[in-house]
């Protein structure tokens, strides 16, 4: 294999193109100094508030997750840098974990998962018979129940129905979130009983020493070979979707190709007008990834090209329904059970 060529002083300075043959191993990047650190000192102030001495190890991966087993955390490369982080965006039409609100949500979520390895909190009956079993495969895809009141809401919606050790990482994110006021937001909910559990099963491990200390990495970026091309083809792929039929009766409540309205802003124009709020109001109501939105609607976008349609109500009009529709046609895609798993 050839020698990759040396990443230049200026790499941040490069164009998209060029950045995107980088290997991933090679870039210059560390979480000491970065906008992570000052967020990672504040969820081990939140922990130590509540005595939980559990050792964290952070480092630089392609995504978030903790290594079953171990008391480690993957961060993703592009929050080391803001260079990366408009690459992400740019790639993928979001940041996951970007800004201080969401960051802090993913943070203490995973914060759960070192815990449990932590002190092998899987192994209990009780939080066995609470949560369920952490052998169960976890899926590639989930159904979420989106009326369920058993499971708390903290990263998205859903994300708590995707796996047991998923739902209780949820529940432990939401449980140390300051001021989250769980017993009165969940009251009267199922899902109170599992903070409950938490609560009493934290305090009960306050000021103790964890029973694993196992700072091992996998899947590092120091030895991840990929280029960020090939890593953002293969992110792409997973991200999209098997993309729904097309509703053409739906379409032309707000569309239409007859003679009256030849004169019209094209409804392809409109949709590309609307593009970002839109996706973007979709993806805060239904939790999904605004990268697989927005397969959607480029394939609603060249159906109303080849329909040639064109507005056919006023636009505020035509803005509001046509949320409401990509809405439904989101949540069929929800109920068909070819929901990703998002983290």
């Amino acid at each position: 294999m050839p020698k990759a060529p040396p990443v230049p002083e200026n790499w941040a300075e490069l164009p998209d193109e060029q950045l995107l043959d980088l290997r991933m191993r090679d870039l210059p990047i560390a979480l000491a100094g970065s906008v992570m650190q000052g967020r990672i000192a504040e969820l081990q102030a939140e922990l130590d508030m509540r005595d939980l001495r559990v050792p964290i190890h952070y480092y630089l991966a392609e995504e978030w997750f903790t290594p079953d087993g171990t008391t480690s955390m993957a961060v993703p490369f592009y929050l080391a840098h803001p260079r990366l982080e408009r690459l992400e965006r740019a790639q993928m039409l979001e940041v996951e974990g970007g800004d201080y609100e969401w960051c802090m949500r993913i943070l203490r979520h995973e914060a759960g998962h070192v815990v449990d390895n932590a002190w092998k909190l899987r192994l209990r009956r009780q939080r066995r018979q609470i949560f369920g079993r952490s052998s169960e495969p976890y899926p590639e895809f989930y159904t979420p129940k989106p009326y369920s009141k058993s499971f708390v809401m903290h990263i998205d919606p859903w994300y708590a129905q995707s796996h047991p050790d998923e739902d209780f990482a949820e529940t432990f994110a939401v449980w140390l979130t300051p001021a989250a006021f769980w017993e009165d937001r969940y009251v009267g909910w199922p899902a109170v009983k599992k903070l409950e559990y938490v609560d009493a099963l934290m305090r009960s491990l306050r000021g103790k020493k964890a029973l694993v200390d196992a700072p091992i990495e996998m899947e590092p970026l120091a030895r991840t070979r990929k280029t960020l091309r090939q890593h953002y083809r293969h992110k792409r792929r997973h991200y999209g979707v098997e993309r729904p039929g097309f509703y053409d009766r739906e379409l032309r409540r707000l569309f239409s190709n007859a003679p009256e309205h030849a004169g019209n802003m094209s409804a392809a124009q409109f949709l590309n007008r609307v593009r970002r709020p839109v996706r973007r109001l979709v993806a805060d109501w239904t939790g999904i990834y605004q990268y697989t939105i927005d397969q959607v609607f480029n394939d609603i976008a060249m159906r109303c090209r080849e329909l040639k349609l064109r507005l056919a109500v006023p636009e505020e009009r035509a803005r509001h329904e046509f949320t409401v529709f990509l809405t439904v046609q989101t949540m069929n895609y929800l109920h068909s059970g070819r929901h990703r798993v998002a983290l």
